[in-house]
Formats: structure tokens, sequence, C-alpha cells
């Protein structure tokens, strides 16, 4: 089934630096350059800013090893991040890898600059 592409309420459709709040969604698809991939379980964004640059901080749940190496040796992707079917997070469509690690638990961490 198709995500529902609209804004749930209360919730505008994004694609400015998120700022440092937190925004939490279920389902997220991810494309890297010419591959995409849908993704459900907690995922977490928010802006991080770092010498004056303003970067997007993706978390998400214990990505696969494909996952993983797709993002490592990409140069740019983009996600789309949702809650219930509802689009709440469009990123730019062409951030820049700056970094992948991970959580304590697990969870991959993705940060990039548009």
């Amino acid at each position: 089934m198709e995500p529902d592409r609209r804004a749930l309420p209360g919730c505008s459709r994004k694609s400015t630096f998120l700022g440092p709040r937190p925004i939490h969604g279920d389902s997220l698809v991810l494309w890297i350059d010419d591959a995409m991939f849908s993704i459900k379980g907690a995922l977490t964004c928010q802006g991080i800013l770092e010498n004056g640059r303003g970067y997007a901080a993706l978390t998400l749940p214990d990505a696969g090893p494909e996952q993983r190496c797709a993002l490592d040796r990409c140069k740019a992707y983009g996600f789309e991040l949702y809650l219930e079917g509802g689009l709440i997070y469009s990123s730019p469509p062409s951030l820049t890898l700056s970094g992948t690690s991970r959580t304590s638990d697990g969870s991959l961490v993705v940060k990039g600059a548009h």
C-alpha cells in the first residue's frame, strides 16, 4: 500500500532545516543514489548545527548490512518520514552523506548536509 502523502493535522510538509527538536515516525522511504528502501520501525530525525553548518541526523532501526553498505558508499541520499501513513517530513532531495555511526542499541545514525 502506498503511503498517504498528505501531512497529518498539526504537521506541515517540510523540506527545510529540521531544527534541534526530534521528529519521530514509524516508516520511511530512503533513496540512495539510484536505490530505494522502505524502512519501518522507530525512526527519528533532527537537525544538528556544527561549526555553523546544518546537518540532518536520521536514526534508523538496526539496519541490515545491505543498507549500511549502500549508505557508506553513497554520494547523495534523501528521505521521507511518515507517521501513521501521513508524510511529516521530506528532506532536501540531495543530502551529502557526512558520516554514519551506531548507537548503543545498534540503531544506525546517518548524518548529511544539503
